[in-house]
């Protein structure tokens, strides 16, 4: 599988972790949106496109996002959710859509991300974060 296109959108946000979103388009046939370019402690990393986890009311059955206090459907009392203490916890809020199986693609989706991040951001993109890879 190749990358055949990278579009990367620069946030503009000082003092943020989340420093752009990238759209990668794979064999020209198929695209994963909303891949997050952060900056971590180690420097920059990928995240991939996810979701936050919800938990179902006991009385309704509506879904509602973890941690909430009360039912956004009938208002009923939800279980109490342990809050997190870590990043980790954090994290096990969302769960990822889409993801590389392997860590070598994973490296190899990273590295053309960042790539095509690092021109966007010294203005050599052009015309509108479309870099396309070859």
């Amino acid at each position: 599988m190749d990358i055949t296109e990278v579009r990367v959108f620069v946030r503009n946000e000082e003092d943020k972790k989340l420093k752009a979103y990238a759209a990668v388009t794979f064999d020209n046939v198929f695209v994963v949106r909303n891949i997050k370019v952060i900056e971590g402690n180690n420097g920059l990393f990928i995240a991939m496109p996810s979701r936050r986890i919800k938990q179902s009311c006991p009385k309704c059955n509506f879904k509602n996002e973890l941690r909430s206090k009360f039912c956004n459907h009938c208002g009923g009392q939800l279980p109490v959710s342990v809050t997190p203490t870590t990043d980790n916890d954090r994290q096990s809020e969302h769960k990822d859509i889409a993801h590389p199986i392997t860590q070598e693609f994973r490296g190899q989706l990273q590295k053309k991300v960042l790539e095509a991040y690092e021109k966007e951001k010294a203005g050599s993109g052009g015309n509108l974060g479309l870099h396309n890879v070859s």
